[in-house]
């Protein structure tokens, strides 16, 4: 039995899907709306869609869900009953992770380098996530990054 069917009508209506995708669970929120994981994308409940190639970070916890996009916007909802939403979501946002890879850098600590790409699609971009402590902004540091990003590149072919 499809989880899609069980989902009230008005509100498989109101989501604005793209060609292809589908609803593969959902969650009633506390007070009102769902929240609706579908293969591409986390629907909150007053209707945003959040790809999951931009989610940086999500947390689970008794009182729902909070999420941390790439340009650094926290979204919460309160959800009554998880059901399968926080393991879909999981899922999805590390399916989304070509490279995930700590690189150290010359005396300094280290960075991240993350590649990500929509489900089924290209890679669309790196991201350099710092050790604590260093300044993303310090022009050496990001040079050094990006040496070692290119040095990366090189040697898995993306």
């Amino acid at each position: 039995m499809s989880f899609f069917r069980r989902l009230p009508a008005d509100v498989r209506k109101s989501l604005e899907t793209e060609p292809g995708e589908r609803v593969l669970t959902y969650a009633a929120g506390a007070t009102s709306g769902y929240v609706v994981a579908t293969n591409l994308a986390l629907y909150l409940t007053d209707g945003t869609r959040v790809p999951y190639e931009e989610i940086d970070k999500a947390s689970w916890d008794e009182q729902g869900v909070r999420v941390l996009t790439m340009d650094g916007a926290w979204h919460a909802e309160q959800i009554s009953e998880p059901r399968l939403v926080p393991e879909t979501v999981r899922e999805r946002v590390n399916s989304t992770i070509v490279v995930n890879k700590h690189v150290k850098l010359p005396g300094r600590g280290g960075v991240r380098l993350v590649a990500r790409r929509r489900p089924g699609g290209e890679v669309l971009g790196w991201t350099f996530v710092f050790d604590d402590g260093l300044d993303p902004e310090d022009p050496g540091l990001r040079a050094q990054a990006e040496q070692a990003l290119e040095g990366l590149r090189r040697s898995m072919g993306v």
